[in-house]
C-alpha cells in the first residue's frame, strides 16, 4: 500500500508541474470536456445556499470556482501542493475559501460538522481497505441530512494519456453502490446512521464526446437506520434489489412481459397509455420507476423525444443502461435515484409517466406536489398503478401488502392527491377490468412458452410468476386489488 502511494506521488508530482487543466485530467480535451461536463455535475448537486463543504481532490479549482459561489463555506483540499496554489491563485480572494494541502485517508474533520463533501476523482486511487475507512469517516464528518457526492471512473481510465497512472483500484459501479450500502455509523445501543442513495448515474458528456459510459456519479444522503427494518434489510432499495427485483427475477419477468417490459400488459399497454400523450417530437420526458427501459426506447424511437428515466433499483437500472449501449439512443438516459429526494428545476419537463411504482411510496401527496413542480405549464401526468378497494381488506390482502411494503389506496382518493397537488383536469380511471383481462391473456401466454422458460431459466420459476398472477386474478376479482390509470395536466 505504501509503495503504491509512493508511487503515485511521484508520478502527479512529474504531471502536475504546470498545474493545468490538461493535466489534472490526463486528457488532451480536457477544457473542451469540462465546458460541457461541468454544467452536468453541477445540475445533480443538491442546494447548497447556507452550506458548509468539503470538496476532497479539489485539484487546480475546477469545481471549487463554482462551489463557493453558492455555498456558505468550501474547504478544498488536495495532496498535490502546485495544484493547491493553482486553487489558491484563482480562487483565493474569495472570502469563504480555505485551501488545505492533505492526503485525504489520514484528514481529520469534526463529527457532523459538514453540510456537503464534494468529491471528483478520488476514490480510485485509495485501496479498499482505505476506501471502506474514508467512506466511514466521511459518514461522521457530515450532518444528518448531509449530502455526499462523488464521481469516479470505473472499469477503466478517464483520459487519453498514455501516461495515465494506474489508479489503485478501478472498481466496477455495483463495488461502490454495494460498499455505500454496507456503511453505518453510530454508537453502540444509540441512533445508526447510514447512506442513502438519492441518485446514481453516469456522465451524458462522456458518452456523447468519447463513447465511454463508466464516468458514474452518486449523490447520498446521511440518514438514519430505522430499526424497523424492510424484511431484515437496512434500506428498501436493498429489499428492492436483493428480493423483488434481483436481477434473476427482473429477466424472468421480462421474458413473460415481453422484450424490455417488466409490468402489466407489456408493449401493448405501453402503446395504449403513451398515445393518450400526443408526444411531440423534442419533448422531454421523465419515466419514474423506468424499470429496464422499453417503454422509453419505445417513445424516443416512435415520437423523438428525450426520457430520462429513473429508477430506485439498481439491478433494474444496470441493465436498462447495458440496453441502451446496444439502442444507441443517446436521447434515452437513466440514473438510479429516489423519486422522493431527487430534484429537478421548475418546468423541466413535458411529460412525467410512471408505470406501477408509485405504490411503493408513502407520501404520495408530496410526491405530486414535485411532479408539479418539475412539469412545465401545460405539462401532462400518465400513471397507472396498483391501487386497493374499501376496507376492510380480507387477511390474505393484509398479508400481501405488507409483505411487498405496498401503500395503497382507491383510485378516487388517489385521484384527490393529484388535485390537492394541484393538478387540473384529472382523470382518475379503475381499470381494473382490464387488468383481469390482460392477466388471463398473460396467463395463456405463459403456457405456449412454458417450455422455452423453463429451460432458459425453471420450472420453480415458471410457477413463481404463474401462481403469482393467478393470486392477482383473486385479489382483484374479490375487489381487494385494484389498478388505476391516472392523467393530469399542469395549468
Amino acid at each position: 500500500m505504501e509503495k503504491a502511494r509512493r508511487n503515485m506521488t511521484e508520478f502527479w508530482k512529474e504531471h502536475s508541474k504546470g498545474a493545468t487543466v490538461e493535466e489534472m485530467m490526463l486528457d488532451s480535451r480536457a477544457k473542451e470536456l469540462t465546458q460541457q461536463e461541468l454544467p452536468e455535475i453541477l445540475s445533480m448537486l443538491p442546494c447548497l445556499a447556507g452550506y458548509k463543504v468539503l470538496e476532497l481532490g479539489a485539484g487546480i479549482g475546477r469545481y471549487t470556482r463554482h462551489l463557493l459561489t453558492v455555498a456558505d463555506h468550501v474547504t478544498a483540499v488536495d495532496f498535490m501542493e502546485s495544484f493547491v496554489e493553482r486553487n489558491r491563485q484563482d480562487n483565493g480572494h474569495h472570502s469563504n475559501v480555505t485551501f488545505m494541502q492533505a492526503d485525504v485517508t489520514k484528514l481529520e474533520v469534526p463529527p457532523n460538522s459538514i453540510d456537503f463533501i464534494f468529491s471528483n476523482w478520488l476514490l480510485m486511487y485509495v485501496s479498499d481497505e482505505e476506501l471502506k475507512s474514508l467512506m466511514e469517516k466521511m459518514l461522521g464528518w457530515l450532518r444528518p441530512g448531509g449530502f455526499l457526492f462523488f464521481r469516479e471512473s470505473c472499469n477503466h481510465r478517464s483520459g487519453d494519456s498514455k501516461r495515465d497512472f494506474n489508479p489503485t483500484c478501478y472498481r466496477t459501479d455495483a463495488q461502490y453502490s454495494h460498499l455505500v450500502s454496507s456503511i453505518e455509523e453510530g454508537p453502540e445501543g444509540g441512533q445508526k446512521f447510514g447512506f442513502d442513495i438519492v441518485l446514481k448515474k453516469n456522465v451524458k458528456t462522456y458518452i456523447e464526446m468519447k463513447n465511454n459510459p463508466n464516468q458514474m456519479c452518486w449523490l447520498l444522503e446521511k440518514v438514519p437506520r430505522s430499526s424497523n427494518t424492510q424484511n431484515g434489510f437496512s434500506t428498501f432499495q436493498q429489499f428492492l434489489d436483493n428480493q423483488q427485483y434481483t436481477s434473476r427475477g427482473i429477466l424472468r419477468y421480462e421474458k413473460m412481459f415481453g422484450a424490455g417490459y417488466v409490468s402489466t400488459g407489456g408493449f401493448n399497454t405501453t402503446k395504449e397509455f403513451v398515445d393518450l400523450l400526443n408526444l411531440k417530437p423534442g419533448q422531454k420526458v421523465l419515466d419514474v420507476g423506468c424499470g429496464i427501459g422499453g417503454g422509453d426506447f419505445y417513445m424516443a424511437k416512435t415520437f423523438g423525444v428525450q426520457v430520462h428515466g429513473l429508477d430506485l433499483s439498481d439491478n433494474m437500472v444496470n441493465i436498462a443502461m447495458e440496453r441502451a449501449i446496444s439502442e444507441k439512443l443517446p436521447s434515452v438516459q437513466f440514473e438510479v435515484a429516489d423519486a422522493t429526494k431527487r430534484t429537478f428545476p421548475e418546468g423541466s419537463f413535458d411529460v412525467i409517466y410512471s408505470r406501477d411504482t408509485i405504490l411503493h411510496i408513502d407520501d404520495k401527496l408530496s410526491l405530486f406536489k414535485r411532479f408539479h413542480s418539475w412539469l412545465k405549464p401545460g405539462g401532462q401526468l400518465l400513471i397507472s398503478d396498483y391501487c386497493c378497494g374499501e376496507k376492510p381488506w380480507s387477511p390474505v390482502f393484509e398479508a400481501y401488502v405488507k409483505q411487498r411494503g405496498y401503500i395503497l389506496y382507491t383510485p378516487s382518493q388517489y385521484g384527490k392527491f393529484l388535485e390537492e397537488a394541484g393538478f387540473c383536469n384529472v382523470r382518475a380511471e379503475d381499470r381494473t377490468a382490464q387488468f383481469i383481462q390482460v392477466i388471463e391473456t398473460e396467463l395463456q401466454r405463459a403456457e405456449t412458452i412454458k417450455k422455452e422458460f423453463t429451460e432458459e431459466f425453471s420450472e420453480e420459476d415458471y410457477f413463481a410468476i404463474v401462481n403469482g398472477w393467478k393470486e392477482k386474478l383473486g385479489r382483484s376479482n374479490s375487489g381487494d386489488q385494484r389498478w388505476g390509470l391516472f392523467h393530469a395536466t399542469k395549468d
